[in-house]
């Protein structure tokens, strides 16, 4: 197992090495985390940002396309039951 090492500066900061760099698919500004387990171990994982394409049925399915109109209403209906579930449940409770 090959193990590529870096020192840790004064202000704890290290170079992740070019190897494991390569390895993660990591550039420059990625943001990692660093995973620590039950065993002490720490692992570091690349924290990815989904891609538009990725995304494509994350939310499921309609059985048919809606139109604008069809979109805008049941936003519509969505920000006014936001809006106002307050007054509403007290109406239903008294």
């Amino acid at each position: 197992m090959n193990k590529p090492a870096s020192p840790i500066t004064e202000t704890g900061q290290i170079t992740v090495p070019s190897e494991i760099r390569r390895h993660l698919g990591l550039a420059t500004g990625d943001l990692v985390a660093f995973l620590i387990g039950e065993d002490g171990s720490v692992r570091l994982q690349p924290i990815g940002y989904p891609t538009m394409a990725s995304l494509r049925g994350a939310a499921g399915s309609l059985p048919k396309p809606l139109t604008w109109d069809e979109m805008r209403e049941i936003a519509y209906e969505d920000r006014f039951a936001e809006k106002y579930e307050d007054r509403f449940a007290e109406k239903a409770e008294g």
